[in-house]
């Protein structure tokens, strides 16, 4: 596993791709209502990357056909943009990847369509909070595996499941690199693995499931959802390690 060590003019450089996903996702937030189609979401978000001066990294990538993965309610990540009108009371979660001059941005939320109720709202907190708890625990020299282990006891905590089989990333020239960072322990113990660096820039994507936490692939061949069928959540910041510490790249300050 060779995960890269970023100079500082490089961190800058994923900072300005992110940026722009950032921004995109705010935008999303702000004005994505009831009534709208996913397709429409997509297509708005597509707009406003490219109207920044990016190119929105998703479309295309491993085949995937949209700008924006739209996951509504039980799909829990990369969900296909299609004609389904958004209701009132649903959650959806936006993922976005940009491409801005050779470096790549990756952030995702999820939000509420309206008036949701007090438990997709605890489901949501859970992915939102996860992530900012992993971020803030960051430290130069602390193992991924240690990172990944206090991701899953902090979700497991709130009552909830991390997805298994699909994780966060290291990110830079490409879209994903290494290291690949479970949101659980998998294999060996918290203190073996390859330890957090200055310089390393990475996502963290907290997907929450409710019971089982095992994924189940539609039939369109992205959408995943739970095995337990109901609704799931997602959160994600690309972060850099910078004077021991993780920066989060993926914001509009």
């Amino acid at each position: 596993m060779a995960i890269a060590i970023r100079k500082p003019n490089e961190i800058e450089k994923l900072r300005d791709a992110n940026r722009i996903v950032a921004k995109t996702l705010n935008y999303l937030r702000e004005n994505v209502k009831a009534g709208m189609t996913l397709k429409e979401v997509d297509a708005m978000g597509e707009a406003f990357i490219v109207s920044h001066g990016a190119r929105p990294s998703f479309k295309g990538l491993y085949g995937f056909p949209a700008s924006v993965c739209t996951s509504l309610n039980e799909v829990i990540i990369h969900g296909i943009p299609d004609d389904t009108v958004l209701k009132e009371g649903d959650i959806l979660g936006l993922d976005i990847g940009t491409e801005l001059d050779g470096w790549f941005g990756d952030s995702a939320i999820t939000m509420p369509i309206g008036k949701i109720s007090q438990k997709d709202e605890d489901l949501i907190a859970c992915a939102r909070d996860s992530l900012y708890f992993a971020i803030d625990i960051i430290e130069e020299g602390m193992r991924f595996k240690e990172l990944s282990y206090e991701i899953e006891k902090f979700i497991k905590g709130r009552g909830y499941q991390p997805l298994v089989r699909f994780c966060g990333h290291g990110i830079g020239k490409k879209p994903h690199e290494d290291p690949e960072i479970p949101n659980y322990l998998e294999h060996g113990t918290p203190k073996s693995g390859p330890k957090i660096k200055n310089g390393m820039v990475f996502c963290l994507e907290p997907m929450i499931c409710q019971k089982g936490n095992e994924p189940v692939i539609l039939d369109n061949g992205w959408d995943v959802v739970s095995e337990d069928g109901l609704r799931g959540s997602h959160y994600e910041h690309t972060v850099a390690v910078i004077n021991g510490k993780a920066q989060i790249l993926s914001s509009v300050e």
